[in-house]
C-alpha cells in the first residue's frame, strides 16, 4: 500500500498543473498569422535564425601540410658556382647550357630540327647535369611558399651540390671537393630553422649521381658530402641513388623538352603515339673498350648484326649522339630501346627514350627499379623488360628473340602506359609553368612531403 502524500507533493503537482495551463492558453490564444506559415518561407536563407549567417565558416587551407620555407642562401652556395660556369667541365664549354635557367639553348634556327620532329617550342638543349638550377628555380614558382619556418612541413636547402662537386671532380686535392658541402653544414648549424627540427624535414637536390658525393675514407673519386652525418639526417633528391642511400631518392634526368602548357604536352603525347616505328629495337651510345665485359659492347655487336635494330654509336666529337632532332627520331622509330648500364647504372637516355613514347628495356635491376620509385609504376612489366646483364654476356639470351616474343597488340599497351607517363616524368618550364598538370618536380615534391609526414610519426 502506498504512502499518502505529503504538503509538499501536493504542491509541486499544483504548480505543474498550473504551467500546463497558461501555456496552452498563451499558445492557442496567439493569432495564426504570429506563427511561421510553412509556405511562407522556401529555405533556410529566408528566415531569420541569428546564428545562420553569425559566424563565416573559414574555407580550409589549400596549402595545408604542404607549406616549405625555402633558405636564401649566401651566393657562393648557388649563384657564385653558375657564374663560375667556365670550370664546370674540362672538355666542354658549360656556360650556354645554364642559359634559360638551366634549361639551355632554344632548340631554333640555331639548332635545327630539320626532319620536323620536335615541336616549335618547349624544345631546349638541356644538358644532363643541370638539375640543380632547374628545380630550384621550379621552386621558387611553387604555390605554398611560407617566409614563416615553423609553418612548414619541409625546408628546401638550395645547395647546387651536383654543380660543386662537378667542378672539382678530377682535381686531386679532395680538400677542395669537401669545402662547400662543409660550409654549407656549418652555417646550417648555426640556423634556428635547423635547431628547431634538426634535418629531418630538410632536403636539397643533387643533378649528380650520389656516386660522386660519397666518398668513403679509402677512396678518391668524388666528395664527402652525403657522409656527414647531418646530412644523412636530409633527404637528398638525384638523378641516380645507391641503393644503400636510405635518404636518397632518385628523380627523372632533365630531358629536352620543358613545356609550359598542357596543351603542348597533348599534343606531343599524341605525335609519338602516331609515330610509325619501323624498327622492333635501337641503341645510342658509345663502347666502353676499357671494360670488354660490360654488356653494353655485346648490345652494340648484336645490334650492329641484326636487320630489326638501328644504331647510334656515340662516339667523342660525332653528332648522332648530340643532336637532340637524331636521337629523338631514332626513339620515335623504335618499338624498343635498350637502355644498359653505362658509368652507372641510370642513365639520362632512359627518360630521352620514354618521351618518345619508346618502351626501355633494362638489363639490371638498379636501372630503374630501385631507382624512380616515386616516377614509375610498381608494376615495371606494364612498360619495361628486363633482360638479365649476366645472361648476355654468357651468351645465353640475345635481346632480339626475347623481343620478338611480344605480339603488337601488347607492345602498342606498354607503349600506351609509357606515352601516358611522360607528363611526370619531365620538367615544366621553369619561368613559366602553368599549374594545369603535374611534372616530375610535383612528384618528387609530394614525395619529399609524404617522406616527412612519415618520419615525424
Amino acid at each position: 500500500m502506498k504512502a499518502p502524500l505529503g504538503i509538499n507533493d501536493l504542491c509541486r503537482l499544483f504548480l505543474v498543473w498550473v504551467s500546463i495551463v497558461l501555456s496552452t492558453v498563451f499558445l492557442f490564444s496567439r493569432s495564426p498569422d504570429h506563427l511561421p506559415h510553412p509556405t511562407k518561407h522556401k529555405n533556410i536563407s529566408d528566415m531569420n535564425i541569428p546564428w545562420a549567417s553569425a559566424v563565416p565558416i573559414p574555407a580550409p587551407d589549400p596549402c595545408a601540410g604542404r607549406y616549405i620555407y625555402v633558405y636564401d642562401l649566401p651566393e657562393k652556395f648557388n649563384k657564385d658556382i653558375v657564374r663560375d660556369c667556365h670550370s664546370l667541365s674540362l672538355w666542354t664549354d658549360m656556360c650556354p647550357f645554364i642559359t634559360n635557367s638551366g634549361l639551355g639553348p632554344r632548340l631554333n634556327n640555331t639548332y635545327k630540327d630539320g626532319d620536323g620532329v620536335l615541336q616549335e617550342t618547349g624544345w631546349y638543349l638541356t644538358n644532363q647535369w643541370m638539375l640543380d638550377i632547374i628545380f630550384h628555380t621550379r621552386m621558387k614558382q611553387y604555390g605554398c611558399l611560407t617566409t614563416d619556418y615553423s609553418l612548414a612541413s619541409a625546408i628546401f636547402v638550395p645547395y647546387y651540390s651536383g654543380l660543386d662537386v662537378t667542378r672539382y671532380l678530377w682535381d686531386h686535392e679532395v680538400a677542395r671537393r669537401d669545402k662547400l658541402g662543409m660550409d654549407l653544414v656549418k652555417w646550417l648549424r648555426q640556423r634556428s630553422e635547423w635547431e628547431a627540427r634538426g634535418g629531418r624535414v630538410h632536403f636539397l637536390v643533387s643533378g649528380r649521381s650520389t656516386w660522386n658525393l660519397q666518398r668513403g675514407l679509402d677512396e678518391w673519386w668524388g666528395s664527402k658530402f652525403l657522409v656527414i652525418p647531418e646530412v644523412q639526417n636530409m633527404t637528398v633528391l638525384t638523378v641516380e641513388r645507391r641503393p644503400s642511400g636510405d635518404n636518397e631518392f632518385a628523380i627523372p634526368y632533365p630531358t629536352y623538352f620543358h613545356p609550359s602548357e598542357v596543351s603542348q604536352v597533348a599534343e606531343w603525347q599524341e605525335k609519338v603515339r602516331s609515330s610509325e616505328r619501323p624498327w622492333l629495337f635501337s641503341f645510342a651510345g658509345g663502347r666502353r673498350p676499357d671494360y670488354p665485359h660490360m654488356v653494353r659492347n655485346h648490345l652494340i655487336d648484336q645490334c650492329a648484326q641484326s636487320s630489326r635494330c638501328k644504331l647510334h654509336e656515340c662516339h667523342t666529337g660525332g653528332v648522332e649522339c648530340n643532336s637532340a632532332s637524331n636521337l629523338m627520331k631514332l626513339f620515335m622509330q623504335s618499338k624498343f630501346c635498350l637502355q644498359p648500364p653505362g658509368d652507372t647504372s641510370a642513365r639520362r637516355s632512359i627518360f630521352d627514350s620514354m618521351l618518345a613514347g619508346c618502351v626501355p628495356v633494362f638489363f639490371r635491376n638498379e636501372s630503374a627499379s630501385v631507382q624512380y620509385k616515386w616516377h614509375m609504376p610498381r608494376e615495371f612489366e606494364s612498360f619495361s623488360v628486363y633482360i638479365w646483364e649476366d645472361e648476355v654476356n654468357a651468351g645465353q639470351v640475345r635481346p632480339e628473340d626475347v623481343l620478338l616474343q611480344y605480339g603488337d597488340e601488347k607492345i602498342r599497351e606498354m607503349r600506351e602506359e609509357v606515352i601516358r607517363m611522360i607528363p611526370t616524368l619531365i620538367y615544366k618550364d621553369p619561368r613559366n609553368s602553368s599549374e594545369n598538370f603535374m611534372d616530375a618536380f610535383d612528384v618528387a615534391v609530394n614525395g619529399v612531403l609524404q617522406r616527412v609526414r612519415e618520419s615525424l610519426v
